[in-house]
């Protein structure tokens, strides 16, 4: 059941005008951490800055961890050195890495120097934040092959994880090499003296350190793993990732395709960021769609003469742009989409492009007939028609497979492809839809006027 956060936050706000900081955190503690995360967000930047030092450093630790990380380094920055070191002591290694790592570097060293599992962190820190690296937490347990199942067990229960899932246990030779997995319920069952080696699978699924975190991700989801041991270059388990971390790098990638498909290149842009940071994060892509709009409308320039003697053009014209635009923008979505989710090989590619400039022309066909049929029904000229049936049959075949090539292309050379792909689709059937429809109607100009 959703909370109801607007009548939580008035009355949590009140207490906190009062001063009354007792009723405040009695109201969070009835609350799930999720929870507790999301109705301390929506106070103000003072509110939570005299209300977190005064909640138990543990439930400090849950709100800091499940708010988005500009919010956390905006309000640790903030804080005095001293309690956000008590706080980040209370969380997840690679919870506390995400934050130190958005903190400037003396900020960094001067909380590393006051924090009791220092040594944890460091290390973490090393790795890009979008990366296996900076995903993966270093707490974890690593069993011996000969170590018996009741030996794993109580090393299992002297370690005492904070984590309250854990639902595979990795193995590593003498030489710390990962060379096994063994789940939490086959070590359960197996009898108290049974060798980790024969209760093992030996065939396990690893990423390395260096790989970017979408390639985790689609790793884990393609073998439906809740958890994956990160290794090094020299096969060294160095961190495990858990399920819960990627889902919000799902959520992340996500929220940035969806971004960029929409010409957004930070997607940590709200309705309600600075005004600077939206200028920045968006007017640039506006002054790239200004240069591809202004150069549809150089192609329309060439074929002034031939507008101005059938004006009539210039009210069909945005119609076949406008459709290869709608039909390449359904290819750019699925490409990014099935890109984003699996890898796609050169054979698959070709079949790909060649059926969906089919599609594109069958799509065309479609919709070229009926918007014929309605022109000539409405203009009465059978020449127009076939004009614009013809073009939009073109541009649709075109548009369709230009939004299947620009994202593979995009791809290919190492760039994002929803960065970029639906402005130059966008640009490309524009072009091509006044440029064909145009050429045909010259070419029945006499007819058409």
């Amino acid at each position: 059941m959703l909370l109801n956060t607007e009548e939580l936050l008035a009355q949590l706000q009140d207490a906190l005008e009062r001063d009354d900081f007792d009723s405040a955190i009695r109201m969070l503690d009835v609350l799930r951490g999720p929870d507790q995360a999301m109705l301390f967000a929506e106070l103000d930047d003072d509110e939570q800055q005299e209300l977190l030092p005064k909640l138990d450093f543990s439930d400090s630790a849950d709100i800091l961890e499940d708010l988005d990380d500009p919010e956390t380094a905006k309000l640790a920055a903030s804080l005095p050195i001293e309690t956000i070191a008590r706080i980040i002591d209370e969380m997840e290694p690679d919870k506390a890495a995400d934050l130190l790592g958005d903190l400037s570097k003396q900020q960094t060293q001067a909380l590393l120097a006051r924090l009791h599992d220092a040594d944890e962190i460091r290390p973490l820190l090393i790795y890009p934040d979008e990366s296996a690296g900076g995903l993966m937490t270093s707490e974890f347990i690593a069993l011996r092959p000969l170590m018996t199942a009741h030996e794993a067990v109580e090393a299992l229960r002297k370690w005492s994880p904070d984590a309250d899932e854990i639902y595979y246990l990795f193995v590593v030779d003498e030489e710390k090499k990962l060379c096994g997995v063994v789940s939490l319920r086959s070590l359960i069952l197996a009898k108290p003296n049974t060798l980790i080696e024969n209760i093992m699978d030996p065939d396990v699924i690893s990423v390395k350190v260096g790989i970017d975190q979408e390639e985790c991700a689609r790793t884990m989801s393609h073998y439906d793993l809740a958890a994956i041991p990160v290794v090094g270059e020299d096969g060294l388990l160095v961190g495990v990732i858990t399920h819960d971390d990627i889902v919000d790098v799902l959520e992340e990638e996500a929220t940035e395709d969806v971004y960029r498909l929409s010409n957004l290149s930070d997607s940590e842009l709200d309705p309600d960021s600075p005004i600077l940071e939206q200028l920045k994060g968006r007017l640039p892509w506006l002054y790239l769609n200004t240069v591809t709009a202004l150069f549809g409308a150089w192609v329309i320039s060439n074929y002034e003469q031939i507008i101005a003697q059938a004006a009539v053009l210039a009210i069909f014209q945005s119609v076949v742009t406008g459709q290869g635009g709608n039909t390449a923008s359904q290819n750019v979505a699925m490409a990014v989409r099935t890109l984003a989710t699996e890898r796609v090989g050169a054979k698959t590619q070709r079949r790909i492009i060649f059926r969906q400039f089919v599609m594109g022309l069958l799509l065309g066909l479609a919709v070229g007939a009926v918007v014929a049929f309605g022109v000539y029904l409405w203009r009465g000229n059978i020449y127009l028609s076939l004009v614009l049936g013809l073009a939009l049959v073109a541009n649709l075949g075109l548009g369709s497979m230009l939004g299947v090539l620009v994202p593979l292309g995009l791809e290919k050379i190492g760039v994002d492809p929803a960065l970029a792909s639906s402005v130059l689709v966008t640009a490309a059937t524009d072009s091509m839809g006044f440029f064909i429809f145009l050429s045909l109607a010259a070419h029945f100009l006499q007819e058409i006027q």
